[in-house]
């Protein structure tokens, strides 16, 4: 009855009304990627909200010329760095941070599902590579099959040819 009540309960109908127009929108969100790029939800570890966020800010895949370029885009490119006669890469902090958040979210994903992710963080760290240079290897390696995938999207959208079940 006082008045702190009844603002948490107001607090409680606000967060209740906002939780559904959320699931709304991600519904909706999942529905336009399942138009726009189908491949790339198939991916481990990407989800609607994740893709969404790197087709909108890829814009349009055709603008790099490469995977390469849509790395160092991406900021996953790496930079090679020598010290005497040993080389090795360190990570690339430029970029668009907001598309290197996604690739770090599907390499940490697929980490945890104890997928091909996880296979090949193993196999580098076995042959002599640390746990942050493996994860960085691991996001260049889902740059690239992201980068793959959104290029077939696209094709397949301005060609208009029937996508073939897997």
């Amino acid at each position: 009855e006082s008045l702190v009540a009844e603002l948490a309960t107001e607090l409680v109908a606000r967060i209740g009304e906002l939780t559904i127009r959320i699931q709304q929108l991600e519904r909706r969100i999942a529905e336009l990627m399942a138009e726009l790029s189908p491949r790339l939800l198939e991916l481990a570890g990407c989800a609607a909200l994740t893709a969404a966020k790197i087709v909108g800010e890829t814009a349009d895949v055709r603008r790099f010329r490469s995977r390469a370029a849509f790395a160092m885009n991406n900021g996953t490119a790496p930079i090679p760095v020598w010290s005497g006669n040993h080389q090795r890469f360190r990570l690339n902090r430029g970029g668009n941070r907001q598309l290197n958040a996604a690739m770090h979210r599907i390499a940490i994903t697929q980490l945890r599902l104890n997928g091909a992710g996880r296979i090949y963080l193993d196999a580098k760290v076995a042959a002599g590579a640390t746990k942050k240079e493996a994860l960085r290897a691991l996001r260049r390696r889902v740059s690239d099959e992201v980068y793959r995938r959104l290029r077939e999207d696209r094709l397949e959208r301005s060609v208009g040819t029937p996508r073939l079940a897997a």
